[in-house]
């Protein structure tokens, strides 16, 4: 039988229907850091988060666990997101659809009679930028000679990593195009930029503070997220699918925003999903063409954006119900294919524990719940230097920054060598510059969803303890006394309302960070208005409950506790952290358990529509389920598709080639790697593998709701770690 050592060490006496690790027992809680943190208690515990320091000990099954590959490559991690109405949302169509176009966009005859012509420019403007970038100037052009000056978003041309030819570039428009400026912004990978082109809010055909828009909006601020002159029949909104491969959702956003010109604000999503995966989620953009963003999918690489539509309102954080996952594990081994069978059975017929995933507690080698705990304790000095100090395991250009800042002090210095997608870093720094040794505003000045991490990720500690603990103590079989459920019917004798983690009702905690790989949808509470009891020796005798309705509170002032033993893990495990659940020690609101609401989380949790397959394969290269990018170029007919391509200029690379396509993406993300540590797994690219003799994969399909863990699925299935560093070691 090939096994994890680790399950081979599982107790043995446990009851038949529970396992739990052996090092996990209801009189001893880990000490993850001692009263006073000091700066060699931080570097003792820089060490990698693994799932029994955060909790993570228990089974269902006492099945036999067997080996499997997650995430060999990032195409075995299919994920799509599932609407209020249980939609599943795919990329079907790359296409804009026929529509009636705008006010901003029309030129009449009279508009372009009393403008110059750039005819001639934009011909010499072709000849050093190419085709594409003269089309957008043109069209960019025809937009401001229209007359609707207040509604012109800028343009972005195309990555361009030569800085001799941007320097033309710049030249070519302070010469032929005066009303007109451009800068840089950021390509899409590392080595390119783009250059930005805008109206000149100072230039000749500007009106300045006395134009006829600007009296007409009067003291009513210029929304700059799209156009302020919109087709009444038109909804405000475009929705579309965002299918992306190997990127974060935000990451995703950024680029197209910086090619659209708009800012991050303009678009609105349910959740943040996986990274190293491939994924289509819904999202809204403001006031934005569809035929706009239809245009950037020549230029996107591993991102993919279709199936437009308007709509009237944006989307927000949490509307989803969850995610549909699609997984495959390679390189199963197991003593026979009975073993895979059963276990697979017993996933979807008994579901899992419903624990927060590793990802939720960061892959650095600081963990994130840690710096939540500084934070409860009023350690502000000592959270910064948890966020900021050197740690084990980053790029190299990460590493001598944080040392050089650790060793000189050199805040302005640190800055220009730190990679700005370090969001919580950059924006401690930046203050730490204005207002030197205030390290609480310090803390503020970053995103205030980062900040709550931070808070949610210690929280999250707490309840994965409690909840192996009721695993071990009562099984997962039946509710017992002292429970928390969630109500049914009239019963509301000692009850608690379903309070949201935070008073933020837009709080997602990866908003800026990439931390939820595997989180099926964003943080947002479960089942928010639902009222929670504790169950009584009359609800056991009518057996109104059962162990699906057993849920735990995320500590917060508003929440109640199980008036059983297991109350005792909260307590005494933030008590070993000098933390108290009841009081605080400072003042500040968003650092204090006393002014955060809490909520509550189900214990276990049941795949839905949940299937799988065995497969067979030789090849561990060749990707063993199809893409919704790969299903649209299969659709796609042959001959049109060369045509088109013939007409874009496109006969070397064509768009739809899903072989061609999956080779660039793979290459293209060889060398990026996530090392935001105040979230998520660092990415680094599992290695290429060769052909060889026929293995075996699982393929699994199933939907969670919002706020579960595909993870802890997966662990519940092999009985092993679910750590990307663990899984790196099977190839």
């Amino acid at each position: 039988m090939y096994l994890l050592n680790s399950f081979s060490a599982l107790k043995p006496k446990l009851k038949p229907y529970f396992l739990c690790n052996s090092n996990f027992n209801s009189n001893y809680y880990p000490i993850t850091t001692t009263t006073t943190t000091t700066k060699s208690s931080i570097t003792q515990m820089a060490t990698k988060v693994d799932e029994s320091n955060v909790g993570i000990f228990c089974f269902i099954s006492n099945l036999p666990g067997f080996r499997g590959i997650l995430k060999q490559r990032y195409s075995d991690f299919i994920v799509n997101e599932v609407d209020k109405e249980g939609n599943v949302a795919h990329l079907t169509s790359l296409d804009a659809p026929q529509e009636e176009i705008g006010e901003e966009t029309v030129t009449t005859t009279e508009d372009t009679a009393n403008t110059k012509s750039y005819a001639s420019e934009i011909e010499s403007f072709r000849s050093l930028a190419g085709d594409s970038d003269a089309k957008h100037l043109e069209d960019f052009i025809n937009q401001i000679n229209s007359g609707v000056e207040d509604g012109i978003s800028p343009i972005v041309l195309s990555p361009d990593s030569d800085k001799s030819h941007r320097t033309a570039m710049h030249n070519f428009f302070k010469q032929n195009f005066k009303f007109l400026v451009t800068d840089v912004v950021d390509g899409p990978d590392a080595s390119s930029k783009c250059i930005r082109v805008r109206l000149n809010t100072g230039g000749q055909r500007n009106k300045g503070r006395h134009s006829k828009k600007r009296k007409e909006r009067g003291d009513k601020p210029f929304d700059s997220r799209g156009s302020e002159n919109w087709p009444e029949n038109n909804g405000k909104f475009l929705r579309f699918h965002l299918y992306k491969e190997n990127k974060d959702t935000q990451e995703a956003l950024g680029v197209i925003g910086k090619m659209l010109g708009i800012q991050p604000r303009s678009f609105g999503f349910a959740g943040t999903k996986d990274k190293r995966a491939v994924t289509t989620q819904r999202v809204t953009a403001f006031k934005q063409h569809a035929s706009r963003l239809a245009a950037l999918n020549e230029r996107l690489i591993g991102i993919k954006v279709g199936d437009f539509c308007y709509v009237k309102e944006g989307l927000l954080l949490g509307q989803l119900m969850g995610n549909r996952f699609t997984i495959t594990l390679r390189g199963v081994v197991a003593d026979s294919d009975d073993t895979v069978k059963a276990s697979a059975d017993a996933l979807g017929r008994l579901g899992f524990i419903n624990y927060f995933g590793l990802q939720r507690f960061g892959s650095g080698s600081v963990p994130t719940h840690l710096i939540g705990a500084a934070l409860f304790r009023g350690e502000w000095k000592a959270a910064v230097s948890m966020i900021l100090d050197p740690r084990e395991g980053e790029r190299t250009v990460i590493a001598k920054a944080r040392e050089y800042y650790k060793e000189s002090n050199d805040i302005e210095g640190t800055l220009k060598q730190l990679p700005r997608h370090l969001v919580a870093e950059r924006a401690i720094l930046q203050c730490l510059k204005k207002c030197p040794g205030n390290y609480l505003q310090a803390l503020k000045a970053v995103p205030r969803t980062l900040r709550m991490m931070y808070i949610h990720s210690y929280q999250s500690y707490l309840w994965n303890h409690a909840a192996s603990l009721r695993v071990q103590k009562y099984g997962t079989d039946q509710v017992v006394l002292g429970d928390l459920v969630y109500c049914k019917g009239d019963n509301t004798e000692n009850v608690s309302g379903g309070m949201p983690e935070c008073e933020d009702d837009s709080y997602n905690v990866a908003d800026d960070s990439n931390h939820l790989d595997e989180i099926s949808g964003t943080d947002l509470p479960e089942e928010r208005n639902n009222l929670v009891k504790v169950v009584t020796a009359e609800d056991m005798h009518t057996g109104n409950y059962t162990i699906d309705d057993v849920v735990l509170p995320m500590p917060g002032s508003r929440v109640i506790y199980p008036s059983n033993d297991i109350a005792n893990v909260f307590h005494d495990l933030a008590k070993k952290d000098a933390i108290s659940l009841l009081e605080s020690v400072h003042s500040v609101k968003e650092f204090s358990l006393t002014s955060i609401t809490g909520s509550y989380r189900r214990v276990f949790q049941k795949p839905l529509d949940f299937e799988w397959e065995l497969l067979s394969y030789t090849d561990g290269n060749i990707p063993l389920v199809e893409t919704d990018l790969e299903k649209i170029a299969k659709s796609k007919p042959v001959k049109k598709a060369r045509e088109e391509d013939l007409a874009n200029g496109n006969d070397k690379n064509n768009l739809f080639d899903g072989t061609k396509q999956s080779e660039i993406l793979e290459n293209d993300m060889k060398t990026e790697t996530d090392d935001n540590e105040v979230a998520g797994e660092q990415e680094d690219v599992l290695p290429r593998v060769e052909s060889q003799e026929p293995q075996m994969a699982l393929k699994l399909s199933f939907t969670l709701p919002a706020s579960c863990y595909a993870t802890m699925a997966i662990r519940e299935l092999l009985k092993t770690s679910t750590s990307v560093a663990y899984h790196k070691t099977l190839n």
